[in-house]
């Protein structure tokens, strides 16, 4: 009878998982800039071979992935076996919510996860969502012992998802560690100068781009994984397991900041080839600082801090007596589940699960068929797809030269994006200008990336951020107390350049300074921030079904003479640029 009902449920969530299976192949993925497929397989398979994508630990998060479940898998069998040779097993399912219903929950809520993550654009939530609906169909098939073995190894699972950490907690990791290890440099006294993401000698020794793989963004999520595969194999409780995957964070931080400095040190005291030496083989380094440390954290827990042993547990449980009421909810929850599998009418929980996807890949075809709903941030140029084009001359002051899009930026945008962009050029004084760029996004949101990633790859520091309004001009015919006002971003930046030696003097450096400006711009909103944007961007698609093509407008110009002037002269590009290509958004 129990291998019959066994065989039923694992039949039902058969079925659950094909059906979860066509929807999340054929309807998995909305983007279509980068890697165009409709599939959420390929898109996360295409990301762990993708070497922007960071992921290169992929195979590891899996291969830990299975063992941690056939591991859990054996130990809840080993349970359950005790459970049943002491007479436990033998009792009626327990009350309240049981097996079919926790399966059908997870099954559901995976499919309204990605239905969300499908109309925002958010393929990574989708991955979420699929892991979801598979801990559903296991839990299902599988009964309590299932799902419980499951749910780790499918949450682990999450380290392999493509999170852009160079865009949020990566970007900040590798400009402190930047800043961290020019700033030992100059402790020791080398001369190290920073340039964006470079550190190089003023004479020309050295020069070394510190990438993303060499300031922790590439090792960061495997050492958070490793950091709480430590955590769960050694401890039970979870907060002990939170607390050594956080401390894996400033161990990254300190491991690669040791890497960084070595590398300078080594190029400066022993020539540059000895700094490409340790670039190479001092990779493990970090590795041995993380693990060591979070190990030694962990053996400091065990030792100072123990946590209380199971047998120790079911001993004092067995002393307070089996007939007081504070044991009996464990007791009989754990026996009364047993190792069963799922009982209650496991095929009607599978048609649910079945129609429910068939629904969704109706409702999910429907929205990608619908034409693009929504409007342009700003104003069109005559072909429908760019901005119009920016006036050849502000005044009788400023040139307007065009400055060509790169053939790199067409490359790795989608095709849709469009440009509009001019070098605004002071006619008495050429070393006055202004740089003045729209990118507009296409259908997919993608096209448009963070400021700061683009201005610190070109070789720019940051060295501050202010939100700041700007004014709208009022339009012609009207008040001067019709003008408006936006929000913006402010980022101060600097560059540090060598001079040459000259009349016998030893070369030195100076520091440019520039201001950039930059704000998003909607059908019917001006934003400050990226993560404004795409909250913004996500509501609508998700409650109004409409995909707005997002403006991103950036302005830049020298700031050596102050950065008062420095925003006068933008506000007076401004000025007579606006009415132009963005429609008036009067301050509220």
């Amino acid at each position: 009878m129990k291998s019959a009902s066994a065989n039923k449920s694992w039949f039902a969530a058969l079925a659950c998982a094909l059906a979860g299976a066509a929807v999340f192949q054929f309807f998995g993925n909305a983007t279509r800039g980068y890697i165009d497929t409709a599939s959420l397989f390929y898109w996360w398979g295409f990301q762990w071979f993708d070497p922007r994508s960071e992921l290169e630990h992929w195979w590891l998060t899996f291969g830990l992935s299975a063992w941690l479940f056939a591991r859990n898998l054996r130990a809840k069998e080993a349970e359950g076996g005790r459970l049943e040779a002491g007479g436990e097993g033998t009792h009626p399912p327990a009350s309240g919510l049981r097996p079919p219903t926790f399966a059908i929950a997870a099954m559901a809520a995976g499919l309204a996860l990605h239905a969300l993550g499908f109309a925002a654009q958010q393929t990574r939530l989708s991955i979420v969502a699929l892991l979801v609906f598979a801990w559903g169909a296991l839990r299902l098939g599988g009964g309590r012992r299932w799902g419980r073995a499951a749910m780790f190894p499918l949450g682990f699972l999450v380290f392999a998802i493509p999170f852009n950490a160079l865009d949020s907690v990566g970007f900040w990791l590798r400009l402190w560690v930047i800043q961290a290890s020019a700033g030992l440099a100059h402790a020791a006294g080398i001369g190290v100068l920073q340039s964006g993401t470079q550190l190089l000698a003023p004479d020309g020794r050295f020069n070394y781009d510190v990438a993303a793989a060499c300031s922790g963004v590439r090792s960061l999520m495997a050492l958070a994984a490793l950091s709480l595969l430590v955590g769960y194999l050694n401890f039970r409780a979870w907060w002990r397991r939170g607390a050594l995957l956080l401390l894996c964070f400033p161990l990254v931080y300190l491991g690669n900041v040791t890497r960084v400095a070595a590398i300078v040190f080594a190029a400066q005291w022993a020539g540059p080839a000895r700094g490409e030496w340790v670039h190479e083989w001092f990779g493990f380094v970090v590795f041995v600082i993380v693990l060591g440390g979070v190990l030694l954290a962990a053996e400091a827990l065990r030792r100072w801090w123990p946590e209380e042993k199971p047998e120790d547990r079911e001993r004092r449980t067995e002393d307070r007596g089996a007939d007081d009421p504070s044991t009996r909810p464990a007791n009989e929850e754990e026996s009364r589940a047993g190792t069963g599998v799922a009982e209650g009418r496991p095929y009607l929980v599978a048609a649910v699960v079945v129609a429910l996807a068939l629904g969704e890949m109706f409702s999910l075809h429907h929205l990608a068929a619908l034409p693009p709903r929504g409007e342009a941030g700003v104003r069109l140029a005559a072909d429908g797809l760019n901005p119009v084009d920016l006036p050849a001359f502000v005044g009788t002051e400023w040139i307007g030269r065009r400055t060509a899009v790169t053939q790199v930026e067409r490359d790795i945008l989608p095709p849709d994006t469009g440009f509009s962009r001019r070098l605004y050029v002071a006619v008495n004084d050429a070393t006055r200008t202004v740089l003045l760029s729209l990118v507009l996004s296409g259908r997919d949101r993608t096209s448009i990336h963070r400021p700061e990633l683009c201005v610190v790859g070109q070789g720019w520091t940051l060295v501050g951020s202010t939100e700041r309004r700007f004014r709208f001009p009022a339009p012609s015919g009207t008040a001067p107390g019709a003008a408006g006002s936006f929000p913006a971003t402010v980022l101060r930046v600097q560059r540090e350049v060598a001079t040459p030696a000259a009349a016998g003097q030893p070369g030195g450096h100076v520091v440019v300074s520039q201001l950039v400006a930059y704000w998003f711009v909607g059908g019917d909103e001006v934003v400050a921030t990226h993560w404004q944007r795409l909250a913004r961007d996500a509501w609508n698609r998700v409650v109004h079904a409409r995909a707005d093509r997002w403006a991103y407008v950036l302005v830049q110009t020298d700031a050596r003479d102050g950065e008062a002037a420095a925003l006068a002269r933008i506000q007076r590009i401004l000025d007579e640029t606006l009415p132009v290509f963005q429609r008036p958004m009067p301050a509220p």
